[in-house]
């Protein structure tokens, strides 16, 4: 009888995903081209936003990427008529012209992520790459309600939902450059320990957030589901040694605790006061800004159907 001769199992290549761009100008093909293909994915291309719709009819794409030639109300037409082809479609937009209230339009028709001039190659690759790896994504941020002047959003605990709202965020703001910064910092540092020690990144938990545009205010709030801290707890953070950045680590070592309160401090250095709640698991971000807020018709490019994100 003939000895059984073993057969080497060849494993069959993975597929690369494909990613399909809009054409812009020469400078943005290439950052997005460099980007996609460093993440590792094929690339098609499309000279507008209808052949868009003519490839997508035809394949699916892992990723959509819109071109700088047109705006963001454009950018929010084309994914509510792809919703119709492939419901669960990612996108992001990019665009040479948006109003805070195509960011918001944005949101709630399911884009993955907004950028607007200026942004880094960088940032762009960060958000690809998440695109890329998150199984769930189209439910992790929801508007509850919006105005040009309170907008108020529900947001999954997990950490990449967090990038990509603050990513939103940096798209949306019409505030100077420098309070945006100081806000949005802020309130990332708040949104994470929500996430951490609220929520335990628990990612079938939600934090409620919202952003209130007064004439010389901005305000956010972050309230997470968790049971809140008592004084003493805050104490043994970097929050409450703020003369010795350090002493509150012994303490917590000898508790067996993980480091905490730096994200605290941060955000108190870039916004004018930090509130809690009694149960401290709702925050309020309080920053002044040097210039009132313009009437909602001026070239902030606010208008009724156009909320701010973060001013």
């Amino acid at each position: 009888m003939a000895p059984a001769t073993s057969v080497a199992l060849i494993p069959e290549p993975v597929p690369r995903k494909r990613a399909l761009m809009v054409d812009g100008n020469a400078h943005i093909n290439a950052i997005i081209s460099r980007v996609l293909r460093d993440e590792g994915l094929d690339i098609s291309r499309a000279v507008d936003n209808q052949t868009v719709l003519s490839l997508l009819k035809d394949r699916p794409y892992d990723l959509v990427i819109t071109g700088q030639h047109t705006d963001g109300k454009e950018d929010v037409e084309l994914l509510r008529a792809i919703r119709d082809i492939r419901s669960h479609q990612r996108l992001i937009v990019l665009a040479d012209e948006t109003t805070p209230g195509d960011v918001i339009s944005a949101i709630r028709a399911g884009a993955f992520s907004y950028f607007c001039p200026p942004y880094t190659a960088a940032g762009l690759a960060k958000m690809v790459r998440l695109a890329m790896s998150e199984p769930a994504w189209d439910d992790g941020i929801e508007v509850v309600c919006a105005t040009p002047s309170w907008v108020r959003l529900i947001v999954r605990c997990d950490l990449p939902t967090a990038d990509r709202l603050v990513q939103f965020l940096h798209a949306g703001s019409r505030l100077p450059e420098g309070e945006r910064d100081d806000v949005i910092s802020a309130f990332h540092e708040i949104l994470l320990n929500a996430i951490e020690h609220g929520a335990h990144f628990d990612p079938s938990q939600y934090v409620e957030v919202a952003f209130v545009r007064a004439n010389r205010m901005m305000l956010c709030r972050v309230r997470d589901p968790g049971q809140g801290f008592t004084l003493e707890e805050i104490r043994h953070t970097a929050a409450g040694s703020p003369l010795d950045l350090f002493s509150h680590l012994r303490v917590r070592e000898q508790q067996g605790l993980r480091p905490g309160g730096f994200g605290v401090m941060l955000a108190k250095k870039r916004v004018d006061q930090v509130l809690y709640s009694e149960r401290g698991n709702d925050v309020l971000l309080v920053k002044y800004l040097e210039q009132s807020a313009p009437a909602l018709e001026t070239a902030q490019g606010f208008r009724p159907s156009a909320p701010a994100l973060s001013g």
